[in-house]
């Protein structure tokens, strides 16, 4: 599933890029012209989407050679030469863009997503992202989380039932809000776990007081009620801290004793890595 999700979006990217021709190579390179272009990092960080951009340059041309030194996940430096491909001039001119914005992007979050999950050494809590990400780009970019060793919390709307205040609202509060997502896997016969949110320790109470979920996300509480709602809960149910954390506070967060923490930041409010897709 996840290999033709990779293969459907690299087509995608490629015939909004390609159109009906690279103009700018066929006006002024011989199309039978051979070449080698090294990828070359320009800044420390983690690296991701090498394997993606392997796929990439396949789908352009697969006569194309391609020899990768630095695996996904690995830390990275400036000078490091991640691979060497060489084939048709035209084809890795066509694939280079492509391939930077897929890899540059990916290794960004990488590089953000390990900053964090190295905050949380020594606790038991784990980094999620969220479905904060780029429309059209969440798998890449899910893919990236992990390579900087954070996890995927749900992928979509599809593979986790998540109460969120708006749902509850809308349902009519707490408690016929996991009756009735009880009552539609129930009668869906889906295999998929509920977790709600709670907004205060009040409905946190309530959240127990109902039961029937496997976990509970408490939404922008302080340290001192995140500890208080997780004495409370008591194991009973997964706990995760989520809203505005960052670097600064994610350790306490961590030390307040939940099992994850999620932060949308790490593939909305990323920076890009710097690299360089050059001609040798």
């Amino acid at each position: 599933m996840t290999d033709k999700i990779s293969e459907e979006l690299i087509k995608i990217a490629i015939e909004e890029d390609l159109g009906d021709g690279d103009h700018s190579s066929l006006s002024c390179i011989p199309k039978e012209s051979k070449g080698k272009a090294r990828l070359l990092i320009k800044q420390n960080g983690i690296l991701a989407g090498v394997e993606i951009a392997k796929q990439v340059f396949s789908n352009i041309d697969p006569t194309l050679r391609f020899e990768q030194y630095i695996i996904d996940g690995n830390e990275i430096y400036p000078g490091d030469i991640v691979f060497i491909v060489d084939g048709k001039t035209h084809s890795i001119l066509q694939a280079e863009r492509l391939v930077l914005n897929i890899m540059q992007r990916m290794s960004g979050i990488a590089t953000t997503t390990r900053e964090y999950a190295k905050k949380l050494t020594g606790t038991k809590a784990k980094i999620l992202d969220t479905r904060k990400t780029t429309p059209g780009m969440r798998y890449f970019e899910k893919l990236a989380v992990k390579f900087g060793g954070g996890e995927n919390h749900r992928m979509g709307l599809y593979d986790m039932i998540m109460l969120k205040d708006n749902h509850i609202d809308y349902a009519g509060g707490i408690e016929p809000a996991i009756k009735k997502a009880n009552e539609y896997l129930h009668l869906t016969g889906k295999k998929i776990k509920i977790e709600i949110e709670a907004r205060n320790i009040e409905e946190v109470k309530e959240i127990l007081k109902s039961g029937n979920i496997h976990r509970i996300m408490l939404d922008n509480f302080s340290y001192d009620d995140t500890r208080h709602a997780v004495k409370l809960i008591n194991k009973k149910y997964e706990t995760e801290s989520s809203g505005g954390i960052t670097l600064e506070t994610i350790r306490e967060y961590a030390k307040c004793g939940v099992d994850y923490i999620s932060v949308g930041a790490l593939t909305h409010q990323i920076k890009s890595l710097d690299m360089s897709l050059k001609a040798i």
